[in-house]
């Protein structure tokens, strides 16, 4: 990888979020959405700097910077449910805040431009559950898709049932939803990761978030490819694939191709740098 390339990735991801901080400031008048993006854009592109340089827990800073970041200030200090619940609250008062921004910017319409980069790069529950021993899936992927669609419709219909409950302290509830569903999601994740021997299982069958990734990723414009007149078809790379990516299919209806978080381990892999 020559010198220009090695930066010009990173910046071009820190310039995306820093038109996305500068824009919320000067239309929200609100100094906090400059820091905010500005803080997640730069750990991005440090952590993508970082890969460039070989340097093998890139994607682990990235991960403890921004993950750290959103579950502990955003979350804990600030209250916020940036949780899918949080999500409903919002998008139901009709408030673009908090949880409406964070979607929009990172699982609704930002997967168009990095995919799945939030799964691999920001999730504070991946965060924890990659520490688990089993990086590469140990068994055979299982049809539990279907479960995600259940955890997306719960989180929905229990914002409802509040709102058409009439339900006061909405804030205080959400705050404590935001503690309950992250303890939830931790627990199911970790059991589901020693039950499959496979970290990421919460990811590919009970996260609801990916209802939105799925779909968005599908249109990706950073997504890995593959060099067909290096590739000798070794198999390295869906070997240590986390999520069973098919990445020496370049099209988009490649096998698994929306569930890939960017994780360049088959990158990493790859004898013939094909990828």
């Amino acid at each position: 990888m020559n010198t220009r390339r090695k930066w010009l990735v990173p910046l071009l991801m820190w310039l995306i979020f820093e038109a996305v901080a500068v824009v919320l400031w000067l239309t929200k008048h609100n100094l906090f959405y400059l820091i905010n993006f500005s803080y997640i854009g730069s750990s991005i592109a440090l952590g993508l700097l970082l890969f460039a340089l070989n340097y093998k827990h890139a994607r682990r800073v990235v991960q403890l910077l921004v993950g750290t970041y959103m579950l502990v200030y955003l979350g804990l200090i600030c209250r916020e449910n940036m949780q899918i619940e949080g999500f409903w609250y919002y998008l139901f008062t009709g408030v673009f805040e908090a949880a409406t921004i964070h979607y929009a910017v990172a699982k609704i319409f930002g997967p168009l431009i990095f995919g799945r980069g939030w799964c691999g790069y920001a999730c504070w529950t991946a965060m924890v559950l990659d520490f688990l021993p089993f990086h590469v899936p140990q068994q055979p992927r299982k049809k539990l898709g279907w479960l995600r669609y259940v955890t997306f419709a719960a989180a929905l219909v229990f914002v409802s049932a509040l709102f058409l409950a009439g339900v006061r302290s909405m804030e205080r509830i959400m705050f404590r939803a935001f503690l309950f569903g992250n303890a939830l999601y931790y627990l199911a994740g970790i059991a589901l990761a020693f039950a499959f021997r496979d970290n990421r299982a919460f990811c590919k069958y009970l996260c609801p978030v990916t209802v939105f990734l799925k779909p968005m990723s599908y249109f990706s414009l950073f997504r890995v490819t593959c060099d067909k007149s290096k590739c000798v078809s070794c198999g390295k790379c869906k070997k240590v694939c986390p999520m069973d990516v098919d990445v020496t299919d370049n099209s988009r209806t490649r096998k698994n191709g929306t569930e890939c978080i960017l994780c360049m381990e088959c990158v990493k892999a790859c004898p013939r740098k094909a990828l």
